[in-house]
């Protein structure tokens, strides 16, 4: 995609003379976050020349140092389920000193728009949500009928009379690779070739049930395998360790920065519809993405996955977005061997030069 044939194509002429900085509030789970990224390029793209900063939350702050066309984040954890006004006026005041021109809205919540108003930022572009009559004053109307989340977000980039394009820019994690070997000697990983998994996701029905086979399989083929997550993955991560040997490394943690160096360095990425799935596509990582109870179209990342694995035949509940299996046997992905999901993966790192340390 040349410079101009994105907004060409809408007929979206780039305007270089306005120079206000804009200010992005996105939805804050790791994998919403990253596909904002494509948000962020659409400005570059229409306002050249406006600095772009991100509100962010703790757990996502790393993701922002290696998104090319961002200025900076604001890093504030806002608590949820309540309004804490005193924090939202402490915010506003960071936004108001920062002097942004407009401010993209994504979450639909009335508290999302908050700040942003008390900072009287002039420009507060959002769809109508929750009722944000004075608090949103640049209205979209129409989201229930986009048909993927990132069309709802990266359409409020655009002016808007604009038409949804054919394909949107996708979004783009860069990692030098000296941090990814200072961290792999941090970390004594050596430079042997690994699969990186993360058997982790946002919903128990999401995870794939045979991590701790396919990890065994790996190591017997000479292969390092890392299993990564947060900390609420620490308790599996010990399972597969314990079941598949010495060749398997427990990367889980805190810091997401840590997970990114890992979905850089790794030759191929097995993962569910998670947060890493979307950071391994976006650095560039083949990733190989298993689905059951969510729908590829819908969530797979816009840059494309080296594989997705799914049951042969769909089921007559699939796709059902449900957090836990209703019909108690979740044969979505029980059924998904790991002798498949592992030969899958040897072509994919065939593919790739399997052998030669990332």
């Amino acid at each position: 995609m040349n410079k101009n044939s994105f907004l060409s194509e809408l007929k979206v002429s780039p305007d270089p003379s306005e120079t206000s900085p804009v200010l992005v509030i996105p939805y804050m789970w790791i994998g919403d976050f990253v596909r904002g990224h494509t948000v962020v390029r659409v400005l570059k793209e229409r306002w050249p020349n406006r600095p772009v900063d991100l509100l962010v939350t703790s757990l996502c702050a790393p993701l922002v140092d290696y998104m090319p066309g961002v200025r900076r984040g604001i890093v504030w954890d806002l608590p949820r389920g309540r309004l804490a006004l005193k924090k939202q006026w402490t915010l506003a005041s960071q936004f108001r000193e920062a002097g942004y021109g407009t401010a993209l809205v994504m979450p639909r919540t009335w508290k999302a728009a908050i700040a942003p108003t008390l900072a009287g930022i002039p420009q507060r572009t959002g769809f109508v949500g929750e009722v944000r009559f004075g608090l949103v004053n640049d209205w979209r109307w129409g989201e229930r009928k986009m048909p993927r989340f990132i069309d709802k977000n990266a359409a409020l980039a655009l002016p808007a009379d604009a038409p949804l394009p054919k394909q949107w820019p996708v979004p783009q994690l860069v990692v030098p690779p000296a941090e990814v070997a200072a961290w792999r000697q941090a970390n004594n990983l050596g430079q042997s070739a690994a699969v990186a998994l993360a058997p982790g996701s946002v919903g128990v029905s999401k995870r794939w049930t045979y991590y701790a086979e396919a990890a065994r399989m790996f190591a017997e083929q000479g292969l390092d395998v890392w299993v990564v997550g947060g900390p609420g993955e620490k308790a599996i991560a010990t399972e597969i360790v314990n079941f598949a040997g010495p060749r398997v490394r427990d990367l889980t943690g805190t810091d997401l920065r840590n997970g990114i160096m890992a979905m850089a360095a790794a030759k191929t990425v097995i993962s569910n519809d998670s947060g890493l799935m979307h950071i391994a596509a976006a650095i560039g990582t083949p990733a190989i993405g298993i689905f059951g109870p969510t729908s590829p179209y819908h969530w797979a990342p816009l840059n494309g996955l080296a594989a997705t694995i799914k049951r042969a035949t769909d089921l007559p509940c699939q796709p059902c977005h449900r957090p836990v299996c209703t019909q108690n046997d979740h044969h979505c992905m029980r059924d998904i061997p790991a002798s498949e999901v592992v030969e899958i993966a040897q072509g994919v790192m065939a593919t790739a030069g399997a052998g030669v340390a990332r």
